[in-house]
């Protein structure tokens, strides 16, 4: 039985943010579906939604050898905890701040996915690197999430307050990347940002989830992405 992703304690340290300090976590592009969208006005946006070098270069490869196949795709920035969602033709939706593995790692260990909750170890609480190929699927509450690796039972979903002392509103708009390690190893994303972007995109047919690493190189990850001029 593949388990839930739930929450670690949240550190003393965090503090409670209010509505700015939500609203500076996400980015969310003011062009809608139907309207006419300036492709390059979007990219010099998406370039200043808190992007890392690394997440640039993997979305220039991208759109330089269409890697993604003609899919929807979503690129996850451990070591930023945001994710950046960008449309079958490579154009830029949106970016959040999301919630992440507790331990820091960029592998699953063998077999997690059919483990109980009970038996994962602290450290094995990762969210792995690499790139997926999703699908929507459904949890054991019957909640529409999406799978980005199945046999590791990780996966992406809309945030969940299951307890109030688990905080995990307030640790997506903490200033600190820690806090928003917390997870078993599954992605949280926010109720709004996954209601408009993620649902629809990847929540209903095929995508491709690209996780940057936070352990080991990027080189090491994406070869041909880091070699791409």
């Amino acid at each position: 039985m593949r388990p839930f992703c739930t929450a670690l304690p949240l550190s003393r340290r965090t503090m409670l943010w209010g509505a700015g300090a939500w609203l500076a976590g996400a980015a969310w592009p003011a062009a809608q579906a139907n309207q006419t969208v300036d492709a390059s006005a979007l990219t010099r946006a998406w370039t200043t939604a808190g992007t890392s070098p690394n997440a640039r270069q993997l979305v220039h490869w991208i759109e330089g050898t269409g890697d993604n196949q003609g899919l929807p795709f979503a690129v996850v920035d451990k070591l930023a905890a945001r994710i950046h969602v960008f449309s079958a033709h490579a154009q830029w939706l949106g970016t959040a701040p999301v919630l992440l593995g507790a331990a820091r790692g960029d592998h699953s260990v063998p077999g997690i996915g059919q483990r109980p909750l009970a038996q994962v170890r602290p450290e094995e609480r990762t969210t792995p690197a690499g790139r997926f190929v999703t699908e929507p699927g459904r949890n054991l509450r019957g909640e529409d999430i999406v799978w980005i690796d199945y046999d590791a039972a990780v996966s992406l979903h809309r945030v969940r307050s299951v307890s109030a002392t688990e905080r995990r509103l307030q640790r997506l708009a903490s200033s600190s990347t820690q806090d928003k390690r917390i997870s078993y190893g599954c992605i949280n994303a926010p109720v709004a940002f996954y209601n408009q972007w993620i649902a629809p995109l990847l929540g209903r047919s095929s995508g491709v989830a690209y996780v940057l690493p936070d352990t080991e190189s990027f080189a090491s990850i994406f070869i041909a992405a880091s070699a791409y001029p």
